[in-house]
């Protein structure tokens, strides 16, 4: 039952003040990391032609570690809060899919496929996290979130429509199947890291268990040290400071307001705001190299904005009792 208030045992004692002040930070949490998710896809594909994609990887690992460890080592030092045991299994293995094997795809991708369409195959993810999260972290299969989820993948399918059509005749065409592939297989990559990382928030940290999954992930990408120094050394200035802003913004600080919107907020939920990533995008994409999103993009787009907005309804209950997945 809902708890009372004192001066009306029958009326419903109002929301927890605190309520409130966290939803708002978790929202705000949720829209630094669309925005910033969505420039790196343009960033990577800007700077691509300068960094292989393992040297890319270890890059942006390096660069995103040492600026968490200026936010983390401190409190570290205070807590003493670190991982013992079979508490290492959940992030090293995020560490390794995510942020080693995910970006390592992706930025093999994006050397075969635009921005754009490279963040549209990305976001089969949410199905997916939706899928598991039902399944693995027991947060049920709420109406809207599966409605809310199939409308948004409309919205995708109609920008990714829009965009083919784009092409005109004689040019070459934006899809490459190796690149495909990747993209898939980063996309699946991510959805189970969301699951392994959900319980790693319980007890740690946002911005330790993303630090401790950079370090992992920086690590297994060592053997492209090489290419690396080698890369940055040939690479115009401009590349570097794209590689700079890569490791500093979009994961340090993206993949940091990720796991701390992921400890508020279910999955399922979360991971169907990504939804909103190709349109930002394009967005993006439009404003800094002047391409202009096709007409259905610009209408898949809005539709992805209502399938994110109808995931965030609760399904009614009469009777009061909790929903499966609902907060």
């Amino acid at each position: 039952m809902p708890p009372t208030s004192p001066a009306n045992p029958t009326a419903p004692a109002p929301p927890h003040p605190a309520a409130t002040p966290v939803r708002a930070l978790g929202v705000a949490a949720m829209v630094v990391t669309v925005v910033l998710w969505a420039s790196a896809f343009v960033g990577i594909r800007a700077i691509g032609p300068h960094f292989s994609p393992g040297s890319l990887t270890l890059g942006r690992l390096a660069i995103a570690a040492v600026v968490l460890s200026l936010l983390v080592l401190p409190q570290l030092l205070k807590t003493r809060l670190l991982p013992r045991g079979r508490e290492w299994w959940p992030i090293l293995a995020y560490g390794v899919m995510w942020f080693g094997g995910y970006n390592v795809a992706l930025n093999a991708a994006e050397h075969v496929l635009d921005a754009g369409t490279s963040a549209l195959l990305i976001n089969v993810n949410p199905i997916l996290v939706a899928i598991m999260a039902g399944i693995f972290l027991r947060e049920g299969f709420p109406r809207w979130l599966i409605i809310g989820s199939l409308v948004a993948f409309a919205g995708v399918a109609l920008i990714a429509f829009g965009s083919a059509q784009s092409s005109g005749p004689g040019e070459r065409p934006t899809t490459d199947v190796a690149g495909v592939l990747l993209c898939l297989l980063a996309a699946v990559l991510a959805a189970v890291s969301v699951i392994v990382q959900k319980p790693v928030l319980r007890k740690f940290p946002a911005a330790q268990a993303t630090w401790f999954g950079i370090l992992v992930g920086a690590l297994c990408c060592l053997p492209f040290a090489g290419q690396l120094v080698s890369e940055v050394q040939a690479a115009p200035p401009q590349a570097t400071w794209g590689l700079i802003y890569l490791g500093i913004f979009p994961t340090a600080i993206a993949f940091t307001t990720w796991a701390y919107a992921l400890s508020l907020v279910d999955a399922g939920k979360l991971a169907a705001t990504t939804y909103l990533v190709p349109g930002t995008t394009i967005l993006i994409s439009w404003l800094l190299l002047g391409e202009v999103p096709a007409f259905l993009g610009l209408i898949g787009g809005l539709v992805c904005l209502v399938g994110v907005a109808l995931t965030r309804r609760r399904s009614r209950n009469p009777r009061g009792a909790g929903v499966a997945g609902s907060r």
